[in-house]
């Protein structure tokens, strides 16, 4: 994992921030380790939901998202199939385009 750092802030329930600091208590770490490990682990998760590929995948496909983010969501491996298959499908529209 890179050692960059980027600061971000949100809001969240009071009860979820006191379960979180208890953990860290208990833990020994801090609020934003667990924060990071809860939120690595969702993505990771999020990543093998193959409901949530096919909706990454349509955002690729309909340029909502870049390959970099394609890439960070589900893998090199993954997002280098999904760029060919969008290649296909470009190619394949052009085909039915020229065709009509």
């Amino acid at each position: 994992m890179s050692g960059d750092k980027k600061r971000v802030q949100f809001r969240a329930p009071h009860r979820l921030i006191d379960r979180t600091d208890a953990l860290a208590d208990v833990l020994g770490e801090d609020r934003t380790d667990i924060l990071v490990t809860a939120l690595r682990e969702y993505l990771q998760e999020a990543a093998h939901d193959d409901a949530l590929t096919q909706e990454i995948a349509a955002a690729y496909y309909d340029d909502e998202i870049s390959f970099e983010q394609l890439k960070a969501l589900v893998g090199a491996e993954e997002a280098a199939n999904l760029r060919v298959l969008k290649q296909q499908l470009d190619e394949d529209f052009i085909d039915e385009v020229a065709d009509a």
